[in-house]
């Protein structure tokens, strides 16, 4: 299993920038789904006493871990980035694969999968990253629009789990810190900016990422324990605090009645300890009002998100555990119920945001209930990726415009409250809003198991390095952008191969065919895949396009920790690709110049002709010489440094400047 290795901000942007000017994409996000924002409309939104551009971002998750994958959320819309969940614990060891999303949406991934260190360098690199790409390259393509905020205002959420003697160690407390002031991590980054991205040096990149937090209580986190969290994080840690609270608070009858005889989910079979063991309803009724005073008193705002997974018993193949916590379609349902039976019982202001089973079709009613923001992750998981996130904007301004409004405020107010908006009350508008809406998406076929039991349709054939079928959809469902298409020249290679004779000739023996047969061809970036699976589900063929397809990494180093059946790494300076097939390794040094090629397999090193293919000169080692593992290398390198294409494994060794 390939481990994620962070990308350095210098590649990042030299592909940005190299693929933008030749492909008119960012990361294989088409620029025609950056979202530019909508003329006329103000969707600018407070949180936490930030101005955010647009009330979407993705959830904490796979979205929110690498620099590239939060640019990519940016470029869709995105401003308000929740940021994948921080830990002590950050050597865990997660199943592979930990995403299922064939239907409705399941996982067993928490937690980040990098070290804390490594993560706040993700997040900071990330923020410079936007700042860069905002700041001059693409502004033309961002149509500025009058509004409370400019469009590229964006805001970092941290999120940070799962116990108060975790989250009071020396290390999260000194992670948190360096995300309020990352002054000494922007220097050495600025240091990084050399060449044709030194005239970026100087750009006012903000000093603090982030001075808000998603709390991620874990399933048992007694109410004390909660308390003394966010009260910590409030009073010493100077933080505004959003708690994420669990689904588990509808209490064990309500959750099955809605899964199992409203939405039809039968299969789903809950866990009893989580609802035993978590909050209770009436523990967080108590406890919320005494957390608000706290953050008052201090200068903060506190703030609830509804809501976090729900844990289930394991009923499926996919995973090994017992558990996993389910999300989409389901979820959704839960989520609005949970809001409605608080709100039902708190009328007090607090701000809430919400993540469950939001997509392009209910964001706007999301946002109608006064909720910010509103965060999406298993529908981002799906085929077209990064790509989904503009419609939701596009759909929010089309509701906004048919209202005939052109802010939030003003849509909360006349979404479905018509009778509130000469008040200008939007906390009694979004009460209001939100009774009508929760019985409107409760009684609504698309969230219920008929319309979600399918799964995506396998033909039975088999994936191999070459060819398959071009449908492209593991490039968009990869949320590290790991998964890249190439080109190459389709050919059928008649080849010999050859033996060596006593006394040092060789002679030629029957070979084979390689065939190639389409010029389209898929790969994937290892370093920047962790295995989890999802381009898997998606992929019509057998057998993973994370395993199949020719794997590349960004170094030597990480190539040869892989311990896989298939691996590539190439040095662009040394014009060498070096290649694992069928857990074989081998090297093909080329010469273009001399017409020459060393190729070295495990036995040895034999010379060949590049126009030909002619061996000339031979190890004694090597007895009897197999030509197809020399012809799939050269090809490889030929295909992968096309400099028309722009991806992780080739712009390295591209000549261009951006």
């Amino acid at each position: 299993m390939a481990e994620l290795v962070p990308i350095p901000l210098p590649l990042l942007l030299r592909r940005a920038f190299l693929e933008y000017s030749r492909e008119g994409k960012i990361f294989d996000l088409p620029g025609d789904k950056f979202f530019r924002g909508i003329p006329g409309l103000d969707l600018s939104v407070a949180f936490h006493g930030h101005c955010a551009a647009t009330p979407l971002g993705p959830a904490a998750g796979p979205h929110g871990q690498l620099a590239q994958n939060i640019a990519l959320s940016w470029l869709g819309g995105a401003r308000i980035i929740e940021l994948k969940t921080v830990q002590i614990l950050d050597e865990l060891k997660i199943p592979r694969p930990c995403i299922d999303v064939a239907n409705v949406g399941y996982n067993v991934e928490w937690s980040q999968e990098l070290k804390l260190e490594q993560s706040l360098r993700e997040y900071v690199k990330a923020a410079m990253l936007i700042e860069i790409l905002r700041s001059v390259a693409f502004q033309a393509a961002m149509s500025p629009f009058m509004g409370t905020c400019f469009l590229s205002d964006t805001v970092f959420d941290m999120s940070v789990g799962y116990n108060l003697e975790g989250i009071r160690s020396p290390r999260v407390r000194s992670w948190i810190h360096s995300m309020q002031n990352a002054a000494p991590l922007i220097e050495e980054f600025r240091s990084e900016l050399a060449g044709e991205f030194q005239r970026y040096r100087d750009l006012p990149f903000p000093t603090c990422i982030s001075d808000t937090i998603s709390l991620s209580t874990f399933h048992g986190c007694p109410a004390g324990e909660i308390e003394g969290i966010v009260t910590f994080l409030l009073v010493e840690m100077g933080c505004h605090v959003c708690i994420k609270l669990n689904p588990t608070l509808l209490g064990t009858p309500e959750v099955t009645h809605l899964l199992h005889d409203v939405l039809g989910y039968r299969e789903i079979q809950l866990h009893p300890p989580a609802f035993d063991n978590d909050l209770q309803f009436d523990e967080a009724i108590d406890l919320i009002p005494r957390l608000q005073r706290v953050a008052r008193q201090h200068g903060r705002s506190l703030s609830l998100k509804f809501t976090n997974t729900l844990v289930v018993k394991n009923h499926k193949q996919v995973f090994g555990d017992e558990t996993m916590y389910l999300s989409g379609a389901p979820l959704h349902v839960l989520a609005m119920n949970l809001v409605r039976k608080f709100r039902a019982r708190m009328r007090a202001p607090i701000p809430i945001s919400f993540s469950g089973g939001v997509d392009a079709h209910n964001m706007a009613a999301a946002v109608a209930m006064n909720f910010v923001p509103v965060t999406t992750c298993t529908d981002l998981l799906r085929p077209g990726g990064y790509a989904r996130l503009s419609r939701y904007l596009d759909n929010l301004g089309a509701e906004m415009q048919r209202l005939g409004v052109s802010n939030i405020a003003d849509f909360v107010l006349n979404y479905r409250s018509q009778a509130v908006a000469a008040a200008g009350d939007v906390h009694t508008a979004g009460l209001l809003n939100t009774d009508i809406l929760v019985a409107e998406a409760t009684a609504n076929p698309r969230y219920g198991w008929e319309r979600n039991q399918g799964v995506p349709r396998k033909i039975g054939s088999k994936l191999w390095l070459y060819d398959c079928i071009n449908c492209d959809k593991c490039v968009p469902v990869c949320p590290n952008d790991a998964n890249f298409a190439y080109e190459t020249r389709p050919e059928t290679i008649a080849y010999d191969n050859f033996e060596l004779l006593p006394g040092g000739s060789v002679r030629r023996i029957p070979g084979g065919v390689l065939r190639v047969m389409k010029a389209h061809q898929l790969a994937n970036y290892a370093d920047a895949c962790n295995d989890c699976g999802n381009c898997d589900i998606f992929c019509p063929e057998d057998g993973g396009p994370q395993v199949e397809k020719p794997r590349f990494f960004g170094s030597r180093e990480t190539y040869s920790a892989d311990t896989g059946a298939n691996g590539f790494y190439i040095d662009w300076d040394a014009r060498t690709i070096h290649g694992t097939m069928a857990h074989e390794r081998y090297s093909l040094a080329v010469d273009a110049a001399a017409d020459r090629a060393c190729f070295t397999r495990p036995d040895g090193a034999v010379e060949i002709r590049l126009s030909d293919n002619q061996v000339l000169t031979w190890q004694p080692t090597v007895r009897t010489l197999d030509m197809l593992p020399y012809l799939k290398l050269r090809l490889l390198m030929e295909s992968i440094g096309d400099p028309r294409h722009v991806n992780f494994a080739n712009v390295a060794g591209l000549q261009e400047k951006p």
